[in-house]
């Protein structure tokens, strides 16, 4: 059962920007194009007198680290130099670069990387509950699946098998950090449907990040910026996005360098503690 490739990786080229040395475009390049998911983060350019500033606003209630690099006409002087990385508090915008171009420079194009988490995450060893409201739930892939749990965002992830519409459940408290939410289908044509994956991330006090996904068109309960408790229901199981059959797709994943990882994670169940290796 397909889940969660690497097609489907929250870092996102947020922005592309084309700056010209005499005026900034009108229209918001960060804005994504109907029927993509929506951007962690976008890219904000501002003349600052001889200069220019170019900032990074998180559009997610958890931080995320960014990258911005750039191709076309180099500009004369930049402090620091592109590309430049740097943490975004959730909410929050943060100055990445102050840029001088030439004159007569050609144009210069920004583009803007974005990655959920903080690499100062420290996760604890917690006793996940299922977070599923079917305690009899089958798991169809569990860590390091040979069908698709190969690569590190989804090395140590557990797909469980259910019908559509299975109530899901916070699997541990924590700040709803992103939803995305609205989209229909599933399919295996990686281009097409990996992106499009319905999904809820909750942030935990160890910075630590609790990613269902594959979720029901509509199927998202909680908002972003809400604390929720471990076992509050939170949406409804569905097959959106890179998927064969329904399912819920569950991992905890950290931020490693502007890389996201699963991690390996311990889960409750009826009879004690989950066997994850199927």
């Amino acid at each position: 059962m397909p889940s969660l490739p690497h097609a489907l990786r929250p870092l996102l080229a947020a922005s592309l920007l084309a700056l010209l040395p005499s005026a900034l475009p009108a229209a918001d390049p960060a804005a994504p194009a109907a029927g993509s998911p929506p951007a962690l983060a976008s890219l904000r350019v501002e003349p600052n007198g001889s200069e220019y500033l170019v900032w990074a606003d998180n559009h997610l209630a958890g931080p995320i680290e960014v990258r911005v690099s750039a191709t076309g006409s180099p500009p004369a002087w930049s402090q620091p130099p592109l590309p430049a990385r740097a943490s975004v508090a959730a909410g929050g915008s943060t100055l990445l670069a102050h840029l001088r171009m030439p004159p007569g420079s050609g144009l210069l194009t920004l583009r803007l990387e974005a990655t959920p988490g903080s690499s100062n995450a420290r996760p604890r060893d917690v006793i996940y509950r299922l977070p599923l409201a079917d305690p009899h739930a089958r798991i169809d892939q569990g860590f390091e699946g040979d069908f698709s749990h190969q690569d590190p965002e989804n090395r140590y992830a557990i797909d469980f098998a259910t019908p559509e519409g299975t109530p899901v459940l916070a699997a541990r408290g924590g700040v709803v950090m992103q939803v995305q939410d609205g989209f229909r289908g599933h399919g295996l044509d990686p281009h097409r449907d990996a992106s499009r994956a319905n999904l809820i991330r909750i942030l935990h006090d160890d910075g630590s990040m609790g990613l269902y996904a594959h979720l029901a068109n509509g199927g998202a309960w909680v908002r972003v910026g809400q604390r929720v408790d471990a076992g509050q229901p939170i949406g409804l199981s569905g097959n959106t996005g890179y998927s064969t059959a329904p399912h819920l797709h569950f991992a905890v994943q950290v931020n490693r360098g502007m890389q996201l990882l699963s991690i390996p994670f311990r889960l409750t169940a009826p009879d004690g503690i989950l066997d994850t290796s199927r």
